[in-house]
């Protein structure tokens, strides 16, 4: 019986169990093909057991075992909550004779917005209790369960990363030395030792993820595909702890995918981007996609050259000529985030550069602090979340008024762009400095997205896209809009809602700042004028709100 949704009452079902097992960093190495509308290629997942089996782990194995049996026993008594659909058992005929369970699905559901928590926490919605799998195969290996969408997964293995070649350094700790040498338990060991690499070797820990993830497989495992979910076992592994730490999957995108749109840009030239899917990006890759479940990622995107590759990565990625016509692009972030702030945007934009640089230096002078403030302010700055390079600790990152920006736009709308955006960006970005301190992004793209575009504008890590619609509205609702969008870099990105039903939250944050921002951004306006602006725009949106109360159904009125 498969799950049937009402995108207009249902929530957007939310599979993984990150209660078991937790994605610390996905590698992904993608190629993107404009005549067929399929993104293809590999990625790689490096786990860590999660918070719940962490917890009743210490009660030594029998207690963890009596806890899936449980499970297992509620499980098969339980209706067919979220079931897998379409399963026929075939032979992967790729290098070697495992058998793989694969099948397909479709269907849809609710909302985009990444957030950034500071801990683990309980997802609060709903979620997939998957972690046996004697319904369909009558015995109880553990099932690793990620969120996955109109995907065509080929093939999924174990990465050897034992290797890997000057891997031993992760071998000699002393954690490792109670430890079975067992090829296995090395991996997973190895696996642990990178993900929890300290902070200030973040290049190092990237590095290896890359040595890794090109590392030989070692079996290939099984694998079932349901319209919401890819679900994937060793046969004969029963517990988190065991499953194995990395692990490669081959995959193509379907054109129909809803996680991004393939269109053309005003100058009618092919484009593909993620407009904000109400699936998030389950249609772009496997992942976990509760906020619960924070990680780094690292991707190489390979396009035709007259195609730039912009991305949510820190980087302003440079790029690689692969062959010729052939380009490679590769980011990276060191910040975890959830999966649903990744973004891609690959298209013929043009980069506006004119007077981008003199704006930044004069902005920066204008705008910075007085020393002694900031110093106060980076006293201030005491953070208490997961280990990672924070810029709120960091000295250069307090002082830094204006991030570096680049804007991108299709052909058409450059001069637009280089009317009211390169003169915009910095008196925001500054005035947004002057009123929270420290940039949480070491580095801003704006890019000018398709006319199909549904919203004004979208926040991801290092990256705002901005309708058109705004361009045309002149230097006032271009200033808002980016405004509005800067702020969500702190509220919705840094920090945010523990889940997508609390959304309201960040938006309201963003709504009360982007007036205070655009304040500060336009200096040549007095007190008084602020203070008339703001009234005005508190009373429509008061208005806005009363006739939307009026004019609606009382269940429309209601937050799920």
């Amino acid at each position: 019986m498969e799950m049937q949704l009402d995108p207009t009452k249902d929530d957007l079902p939310l599979m993984a169990n990150t209660s078991y097992m937790l994605v610390k960093h996905y590698i992904l190495d993608l190629d993107v093909d404009f005549e067929s509308k399929v993104i293809e290629g590999i990625i790689v997942l490096f786990f860590e057991t999660g918070s719940q089996y962490r917890k009743t782990s210490s009660t030594g194995k029998e207690g963890c075992q009596s806890q899936f049996d449980e499970a297992c026993k509620i499980r098969v008594s339980e209706p067919c909550h979220i079931p897998v659909t379409n399963m026929t058992a075939c032979l992967s005929k790729k290098e070697y004779n495992d058998f793989a369970v694969c099948g397909k699905g479709e269907e849809d559901s609710s909302d985009k917005n990444g957030n950034h928590s500071n801990e683990e926490q309980p997802s609060g919605i709903s979620s997939s209790k998957y972690c046996c799998d004697i319904e369909n195969h009558g015995n109880k290996d553990f099932l690793l369960v990620l969120d996955c969408c109109d995907l065509s997964v080929l093939k999924v293995e174990e990465v050897d990363v034992a290797a890997v070649s000057g891997i031993e350094k992760f071998t000699r700790s002393a954690k490792l030395t109670a430890v079975s040498k067992e090829l296995e338990n090395l991996r997973n060991q190895i696996v642990h030792e990178l993900v929890t690499l300290p902070a200030d070797r973040w290049k190092e820990q990237l590095y290896f993820f890359t040595r890794c993830s090109q590392a030989p497989g070692c079996g290939e495992l099984l694998f079932t595909t349901g319209t919401w979910s890819l679900e994937i076992r060793k046969s004969g592994i029963q517990t988190p702890t065991d499953f194995p730490r990395a692990i490669r999957i081959w995959y193509k995108t379907k054109p129909e995918g809803r996680s991004v749109t393939w269109t053309t840009d005003q100058s009618g030239r092919p484009c593909v981007y993620t407009m904000g899917s109400p699936i998030n990006n389950r249609a772009l890759f496997p992942c976990q996609e509760p906020p619960v479940a924070l990680s780094t990622w690292q991707a190489s995107v390979r396009t035709a050259a007259d195609f730039i590759v912009l991305m949510s990565g820190e980087n302003s990625a440079e790029p690689v000529q692969l062959q010729e016509g052939i380009l490679s692009w590769y980011y990276y972030v060191t910040m975890p985030m959830p999966a649903s702030t990744f973004t891609i945007a690959v298209g013929c934009w043009q980069q506006v550069k004119q007077h981008s640089f003199t704006a930044a230096v004069q902005t920066n002078t204008e705008f910075s602090l007085p020393s002694s403030q900031a110093v106060f302010r980076w006293h201030e700055e005491i953070c208490g979340h997961v280990e990672y390079p924070c810029r709120f600790q960091n000295p250069a990152a307090r002082l830094q008024a204006v991030v570096p920006y680049r804007v991108f736009a299709p052909w058409c709308l450059m001069e637009r762009c280089e009317e009211y955006l390169l003169q915009l960006i910095p008196q925001c970005l500054s005035a947004a400095y002057t009123t929270l301190g420290t940039h949480p992004f070491s580095r801003l793209d704006v890019l000018i997205v398709p006319s199909n575009f549904s919203s004004l504008g979208m926040a991801s890590p290092h990256i705002i896209f901005l309708s058109q619609s705004v361009l045309l509205g002149g230097s006032h609702l271009c200033g808002t809009r980016l405004c509005h969008e800067i702020a969500h870099a702190w509220f919705g990105l840094a920090i945010g809602a523990r889940d997508w039903t609390e959304e309201w939250l960040s938006e309201g944050f963003a709504t009360f700042l982007e007036d205070i921002f655009w304040a500060r951004a336009q200096q040549q306006l007095s007190h008084d004028e602020v203070k008339g602006q703001q009234e005005l725009k508190a009373l429509l949106r008061w208005r806005r709100l009363r006739d939307e109360v009026q004019n609606s159904e009382e269940e429309l009125q209601v937050l799920r």
